[in-house]
This record gives C-alpha cells, structure tokens and sequence, in this order.
C-alpha cells in the first residue's frame, strides 16, 4: 500500500525544507485559497515530522480559529483539540495551519465563506465542501495530512473533487472535543490523504475514548469484509446521466473480484429532508452563543439596548449561517416542533435500520455526487435547495453515522471522479482495505499530476 506519510518519515529532506514549504504556500495560496491560518514557525519547531492541517472549526492553541465565520474572527483558542493534541504527541505530524471551509460548516461547494478555496485541478472549478481547504491541500501538497470534519458529506464531496481520499470515521469513535459545533448529533471529525494506507494511519493517530466527549465511546473497531456491492436504485436515480455512466465502467471493474445488486431501497433516499431539519434545529441552538460579545469579533460599545447590540452582531453572520438560524429556530418552536422535528428523528432510526440491515450483507457504493465538478460561475446559481440535492449520496450514510470513505477513480474533462463506500459502524478498517485494494489490484494512477509541494 502507497504511504506518502512512511515515505516522508524515510527520506532526508533537504535543510531548509520546512522554510521553503511555507513560501511556496504562501504563493499557491493567493489563488487556490486553502489555508487561512499558516503556521510560519514550522521551520522552528518539529524537524522531521509531516505537516497536518486542520479545518477551521478545529481548536489549535494560540491559532485564530473562526470556522469561517466573521463572528469568530480574532478568536485564538487556549487549547488544543483533543484531535489535535493527538496528532502532535503521536511523534509523527507537525502543525501546519487551518484550512479553508464554509462558514460553520454550512455549504456543499465551499463558497459560503469570504474567500472561497479554488479546487487544485483548475481554479475555476468548485473545491466542494465544506471542508474545501483541506481536500486542496491534500491535492496540492504531497507530503501532508489533512484533519477534517463532516457532518453531511463535507469530507466525501471535497475529497472526491480534488482526486484525493475523504474518509469518515463511525460517530463516536474520534474525540468531538474543541470541535466548533454545526450539530452536535452529527458532526464527526475524520481525515482526508492522498491513499487509504494514509487515512488509516491519520485515524490511528485521532482515534479512541476521551474524557472530555461522553459522545466518544467506541474502542473496538473491526475489518470484517465483503463481498457484495449494492447499488441503490433510488439513489442512482437522482445522479445525471454521464455520472451514472462512469460509474458503471468502476462497476464494470470491481465486478472482478465483488458481487455487484442493485436494490431497492424507498427509505434512504429520503434521508435529505429529515437530515436537513435535524441539522438546522441543532446548528440553530449552537450558533446562539455567538453574540459579539463573549467570543471572537467585538462589536462595538455594549451601552446600547439589549436588542440593538445583539441584532447589529448577529446581522454578520454570511447568508446561508442566517438562513439555518431562522428556519432551525422555527422547526424547535413549540407549534411545529412535533410536526417537523419528532417526525425527522423517527425517520432517521428508520434509515439507520434499513442502513444496517443492509450492511450487514455487504457494502454500499454510489458515486460521491450527482453531478460533475460545477464551476464555480454555475454554482453560485444554484439555489439552497439544489445545492441540499447534491448530497443525495453523502446524506445516508453521515446521517446514520456510519463510516464511509471516498476515493478516486477516474476523470472527467480533465477533472477528477469520486466514489463513496459505506460500512456498517465501527468496522472502519474494512474501508481502507478494500480503498488500498483498488489502488494496488486495478493499477490505479492519477493521470494528472498532483501538486509536489
């Protein structure tokens, strides 16, 4: 299995590698946007050591983190991440810097931020979301590992955009404290890398039970495999006709070594809607602590009237943040709280069930997205409901909490394709196995180079 982190660790790198590293970051960086807080003492501190990233809503001590809100900005936390910590005690990773995303997480393209990051292909495309940055770090630069987080598809859909591999652990097995919440009952933290044999070694170096989240539970994680593929026919449904057509040629591969069925499925493809309701009602009640008053930006004098001060701080959050507020504070309201919200929680414990019971039979793949790498001039028209419909795919298995993991296999007009394997919890290691499966039996190679840095 290729290990570009093994590789690094073995190689002498030349004297002022970590200086140069940082330069030419910094140049990549005013067009392709993926870092926001750079660590320019790098050079200074662990020699040796592979970069890592994280994304912006990922607590680093002394390191301004905002999630990519204006709310948050001049926030510099007092402590690490529990994932953080981890990396930097394991002797292996360095801190690098904060990666770009979607203001709290909030987005599919990577383009609710300020300035949004450009996919490392080519600079007109979209980087996906919403941790963007760091699929474009990953893209740009060879020896580094990225620390990401997911709530609906925000590691697939980056990933599988930039040509590298997104992998998104079991809910509950990586540690959510210093995590800047989006919703608490979803949000799991996960890493992108340029193989399946360096995703693993970045979860094995995040994993495992922590004091500070009671959410982070699972120690036993199992590599049991299969031999089934299934397709869902409703989902495959919804995917525009030459997406569909690409994947059939990877089916057309795997139905090598797999058993390949399409099933049906009614449930699961209506995972978006229930999704979207949970997600806001939680987004809604984190996002009420950000008042411009106790964290990040200060606005202004505070002898002005309760109300004004606080409509004037919260009148900067971007759009789509507003948007999430005010339909998630309208689905918690005690009118409609039964009609909307209960209703949603009994249809996610039906897709979870209906999710198991197919996974215990094997895996379920799909493409990562319905469509192709959009530009980001045909992004920006799309309205919120469209943009909710790309994670048609990505939805399921995040609302479930079950792990996936994306990886490239092919290209299209010179970008990238990307594939989603689901399993059922915490049998992770299944994933990165047969991820490194197809990179070594099928030859896989990218055919355009990605960055050297």
């Amino acid at each position: 299995m290729k290990s570009y982190i093994k590789e690094f660790l073995e190689v002498e790198k030349p004297k002022d590698y970590y200086g140069s590293l940082v330069a030419e970051i910094e140049e990549k960086n005013r067009e392709q946007h993926f870092i926001t807080t750079l660590n320019s003492n790098i050079a200074s501190e662990d020699k040796g050591r592979l970069p890592f990233t994280v994304k912006a809503n990922i607590c680093v001590k002394g390191f301004e983190t905002t999630a990519g809100s204006k709310m948050l900005k001049g926030y510099l936390p007092p402590f690490d991440a529990t994932v953080v910590e981890r990396m930097r005690s394991s002797g292996n990773f360095s801190f690098l810097g904060e990666t770009n995303m979607d203001e709290f997480g909030f987005g599919t393209f990577g383009l609710n931020t300020e300035i949004p990051a450009r996919n490392a292909f080519n600079s007109n495309y979209v980087a996906g979301g919403s941790s963007a940055g760091a699929a474009v770090a990953t893209a740009m630069l060879k020896y580094h590992i990225a620390i990401a987080e997911s709530t609906g598809g925000s590691i697939s859909t980056p990933a599988a955009l930039n040509g590298v591999v997104g992998f998104t652990p079991t809910y509950g097995t990586v540690s959510r404290y210093g995590l800047i919440d989006y919703a608490n009952s979803l949000d799991k933290i996960g890493v992108i890398a340029r193989s399946a044999a360096d995703a693993r070694i970045g979860f094995d170096a995040i994993k495992g039970r922590d004091a500070y989240d009671t959410t982070c539970s699972i120690e036993k994680i199992g590599n049991s495999g299969k031999k089934k593929l299934f397709i869902i026919k409703e989902l495959m449904d919804k995917a525009e006709k030459p997406v569909s057509s690409s994947f059939e040629k990877l089916l057309d591969r795997l139905g090598e070594r797999y058993e390949i069925e399409e099933i049906e499925s009614g449930i699961i493809e209506k995972a978006i809607a229930p999704y979207y309701i949970i997600a806001m009602a939680e987004a809604s009640t984190n996002l009420a602590k950000y008042n411009g008053y106790k964290y990040g930006m200060q606005y202004g004098e505070t002898n002005k009237r309760y109300n004004n001060f606080f409509t004037e701080a919260r009148g900067d959050f971007g759009s789509e943040a507003k948007r999430r507020i005010i339909l998630g504070t309208f689905i918690r309201s005690e009118s409609v709280r039964d009609r909307y919200y209960a209703k949603a929680t009994q249809v996610r414990s039906m897709v979870i069930k209906e999710m198991q019971k197919i996974l215990k039979e094997g895996f379920i793949i799909s493409p990562a997205l319905p469509i192709f790498t959009p530009k980001i001039e045909d992004a920006v028209k799309l309205t919120p409901t469209q943009n909710y419909a790309m994670d048609v795919f990505t939805v399921p298995p995040n609302f479930g909490g079950f792990p996936h993991i994306t990886f490239p296999y092919d290209y299209y007009d010179g970008m990238p394709l990307g594939a989603q394997l689901v399993t059922e919890h915490a049998n992770d290691y299944a994933l990165f196995d047969f991820v490194s499966g197809w990179e070594e039996s099928f030859d896989y190679r990218f055919k355009y180079n990605l960055g050297e840095l």
